[in-house]
């Protein structure tokens, strides 16, 4: 019996310490991938583990119990922590496409939601200049393509393009495309088209309202420019210093180049811009995904343009706030009293020698041209 029971002690200890290495063994992955991933915090108490396998031998048994309970709990307890965070954390992801569904405003087919004029006055059968265009735009120049191409015209065929604003301005600036409808550039663009020899030049085919959107249960109505920059300069961080909640203010913001991000640091003049608390928003879609769902959904605040907001989107949980007490509306942009608007652009480049650029420019002025823009949503020339 003594044998016996010694027996069974040996292959107790070895199958305890075969156990203990593989611990040490996941302990170690663990470390190493919490360590890649920035939770060098979590990682410390896995690096403990290993350092059990000693109390092996320890002959006070119930020593070497406590430690080894003491031990699993805590890896359990890292284990459990790492495994709720990264549950939470695809909890809150959000999915930043499609920030519109092109195949919704596409030209030339039956159940296509753009506005289908048949043009009377131009069509467009070869030196087709290529459009491309901003995502908000993407319904505007569809509807263009629709009224004076040749209905063989296809989204991505080298003639119709859609790569929203930061790609879209680098093609026009290596003059792979002919026209870009959407919001003027920033500086950056403009730099990066003077490198590349290209004179971007401007013509303003409609307006547009710059509008801040917030969660629809954020009791927050209205705010003053003021109390905007604020905000997105850091002074302001709680909603109760406007009126609202006590609730802290997440204000995100897009990423570098992108139409509204260049709008917002025009809006923001001299006054400097916080660096992003959570992390820039890739994709206006993104931007209205995150203040939707964002944590504390209350919190959250962002910017976009109208049309997208109140055209594309038309997301019931979405809040577009006035400006000074005044709604970014059609008639408040085309009265004026809307204080924050942006024109809209259909931006080209002067070494171009396609003669059928400037015939599609001056059609978009058109009665026609505005006809389609105003139709969309969008506030023309004329008002």
């Amino acid at each position: 019996m003594a044998r016996l029971s010694q027996r069974v002690k040996t292959v107790l200890k070895i199958v305890l310490t075969v156990g203990i290495i593989f611990l040490s063994c996941l302990a170690a992955m663990g470390t190493l991938v919490l360590l890649v991933f920035g939770h060098a915090l979590y990682a410390l108490p896995l690096l403990l583990i290993p350092a059990i396998i000693p109390m092996m031998w320890i002959r006070n048994k119930k020593k070497y119990a406590a430690c080894y309970c003491a031990a699993f709990v805590l890896f359990a307890l890292v284990f459990g922590i790492n495994l709720g965070m990264t549950l939470y954390e695809e909890k809150i992801t959000i999915d930043v496409t499609p920030n519109i569904r092109t195949y919704e405003y596409l030209p030339f087919t039956e159940d296509s939601k753009i506005v289908k004029l048949d043009s009377q006055t131009l069509k467009l059968t070869e030196n087709l200049p290529v459009i491309d265009g901003a995502t908000a735009a993407f319904p505007v120049y569809s509807a263009f393509v629709n009224a004076v191409y040749p209905d063989t015209t296809e989204l991505y065929d080298g003639v119709f393009e859609y790569h929203s604003t930061d790609e879209g301005y680098e093609m026009l600036a290596e003059k792979k495309t002919d026209i870009f409808i959407g919001a003027q550039p920033s500086k950056e663009q403009i730099e990066y088209a003077k490198k590349c020899g290209t004179t971007f030049e401007y013509t303003q085919i409609g307006w547009e309202a710059f509008v801040f959107i917030v969660h629809k249960d954020n009791p927050i109505e209205t705010l003053t420019p003021e109390q905007i920059r604020g905000i997105y300069s850091g002074e302001i961080t709680n909603w109760n210093q406007v009126g609202g909640r006590n609730t802290k203010i997440e204000p995100f913001q897009r990423d570098a180049g992108s139409g509204s991000q260049s709008m917002m640091l025009r809006f923001m003049g001299d006054t400097p811009i916080v660096d992003a608390e959570v992390e820039t928003v890739q994709g206006m879609g993104g931007m209205v995904e995150w203040v939707v769902d964002y944590q504390n959904k209350a919190g959250s605040i962002g910017y976009s343009f109208r049309y997208y907001i109140e055209g594309i989107v038309q997301h019931p949980d979405i809040k577009m706030l006035a400006v000074d007490g005044v709604a970014p509306t059609v008639e408040n942009i085309v009265n004026h009293r809307y204080p924050i608007v942006a024109p809209v652009f259909a931006v080209t480049y002067a070494e171009n020698t396609n003669q059928n650029v400037d015939k599609l420019i001056d059609w978009m002025l058109s009665e026609e041209g505005q006809y389609i823009i105003e139709e969309i949503g969008y506030v023309g020339m004329g008002d």
